[in-house]
């Protein structure tokens, strides 16, 4: 899934550049604005949002000689167009609540790279370091069948192949104390969204 352009990703063509721009703004704007912003002329502009005021996702009055349109938020399609809007957060909930069934449970599970910072295209992987607890070996079968799981069902929830990068709570704090410089391991603590367990920074510190 196209995370940075959610909305345009199952919508294409000018209709979805236009509710993305629609869906990004709670104020009314002339048709001109929505067609400036989203980078189409304002007579395509205008018929799309024609259209969209006939299907009752978008209000428009008239001030003066201008008209002013915005996504009514009232309406329940409007409504999935908001959804998609919010796609990277409502899938964070998601994959944080699968975390929380894992069992055993790890010490930590971060999102890091592109996801992370809200860059993540169609091609872009979903990464994430998966922190084994004190006590779980590395060839656990049971902690090796839970992650593969959840990967699976990842993949699904997303859309984009799943990178895992797994390493014991033991290891955390050489792994970034050596790396304080600004690598992969000091992106990760900085970057990193943490969908279970504790972040590395209080794992690194009380090992």
């Amino acid at each position: 899934m196209d995370f940075v352009r959610p909305i345009e990703a199952v919508i294409p063509g000018v209709q979805g550049r236009v509710l993305a721009v629609l869906a990004r703004s709670e104020a009314e704007m002339t048709i001109r604005t929505a067609a400036r912003l989203a980078g189409v002329s304002p007579q395509q502009a205008a018929v799309v949002i024609g259209r969209l005021v006939d299907l009752g996702l978008v209000g428009r009055r008239e001030a003066g000689s201008a008209a002013l349109v915005a996504l009514d938020r009232r309406n329940e399609a409007a409504g999935a167009v908001l959804a998609l809007a919010q796609l990277q957060r409502s899938t964070l909930e998601r994959l944080a609540e699968s975390a929380r069934t894992l069992s055993p449970p790890p010490a930590s599970l971060v999102v890091f790279g592109s996801f992370a910072r809200g860059e993540a295209t169609a091609k872009s992987d979903l990464d994430v370091l998966a922190v084994r607890a004190a006590g779980v070996a590395a060839d656990d079968e049971a902690w090796a069948d839970a992650l593969a799981g959840w990967e699976v069902a990842a993949r699904r929830v997303t859309g984009n192949p799943v990178e895992l990068l797994v390493v014991g709570v033991e290891e955390l704090p050489v792994l970034l104390r050596d790396d304080r410089r600004g690598g992969l391991w000091r992106s990760i603590e900085v970057e990193g969204i943490t969908l279970a367990g504790a972040p590395l920074e209080e794992l690194a510190a009380a090992a």
